[in-house]
């Protein structure tokens, strides 16, 4: 019977010190996980990529210096789902760009333009507050540096109370073409060239650099119009944006292939082609340039 009892006593032991550990244990944890809360995420929100940030890869930034004074809606895209601009309006002004980002939700109380590590170590009044308007959205107006470049964004959340870090690129391809101040290029008025049919050389820059386009393309000029049929090396592009201006294919079969507007000769032209190779569509940035030195008639 003690042998008994001494077993029973030495089972009740080992429990109590087993849970004792895991206590300890979870005690452990969650003053972890409170002491990552104060710092500035990296948590699944921040990670939320939104892959249309992406789309400006390898192009020249565009300072405002090249953008004429005037108010423009302007395409934003974010690293992030989680801080997502419903509609952006650009200010150019003496060189200097400005936007103002409508938010799709009222979650954020300050953004900060730097990452979230700088914003935390600022004063308070760096920090750029939300303003309200009659529909209840809220708006922020954020110094864009250059356009078709990332550009850190810092967000403070209003439930989380901690900064997260965004990534903004603001794309030239969303203006208008009158938004570009002159000289951009060789204008086509300049070249005073009569109304019929070209060749000209063209080059391609920017996305992931698989895709290209056929060189020389085919120039028509009428009533003093320029534009140029563009042949891609993929039948995977749906739609084209040049100056802000949306164009559909010219021709359903084989690759793709669009009768674009030409907005001047000789200087990088900011246009985005849409994407269908991928799981969704994707709107991807380029760069194209017209040699005016190579306009022959066509034969």
């Amino acid at each position: 019977m003690k042998r008994i009892f001494s077993l029973i006593f030495c089972a009740l032991f080992v429990c109590t010190a087993l849970a004792g550990c895991s206590n300890t244990a979870n005690s452990a944890l969650s003053a972890s996980s409170t002491a990552v809360s104060s710092q500035p995420s990296t948590s699944s929100e921040s990670n939320a990529v939104d892959s249309s940030c992406q789309a400006a890869e390898s192009k020249a930034p565009i300072t405002g210096d090249s953008i004429l004074d005037g108010t423009y809606a302007i395409d934003v895209s974010s690293s992030s789902s989680m801080f997502h601009v419903l509609e952006c309006q650009l200010t150019v002004a003496d060189g200097q760009m400005t936007a103002v980002m409508t938010m799709s939700g009222t979650g954020y109380l300050y953004i900060y333009p730097g990452t979230g590590e700088e914003a935390a170590n600022a004063s308070q009044d760096t920090y750029i507050p939300f303003e309200e308007t009659s529909d209840g959205l809220h708006t922020f107006t954020f110094p864009v540096q250059a356009l078709d470049s990332e550009l850190n964004c810092a967000a403070f959340s209003k439930n989380k109370e901690q900064w997260y870090d965004r990534t903004l690129v603001f794309s030239s391809s969303s203006l208008p073409a009158e938004a570009f101040a002159q000289p951009q290029g060789t204008s086509c008025e300049s070249l005073n060239l009569a109304d019929g049919s070209y060749t000209v050389e063209v080059s391609l820059s920017g996305g992931s650099g698989r895709s290209s386009v056929d060189s020389p393309a085919m120039l028509t000029i009428k009533n003093g119009l320029y534009t140029v049929q563009l042949d891609w090396s993929s039948p995977n592009y749906d739609y084209m944006l040049v100056g802000g201006e949306r164009y559909e294919l010219s021709d359903q079969e084989g690759n793709s292939s669009f009768i674009i507007p030409v907005l001047w000769f000789d200087s990088e032209i900011p246009v985005v082609a849409d994407t269908i190779a991928m799981s969704v569509p994707h709107e991807i940035e380029y760069t194209l340039i017209f040699d005016s030195a190579t306009i022959q008639p066509a034969v």
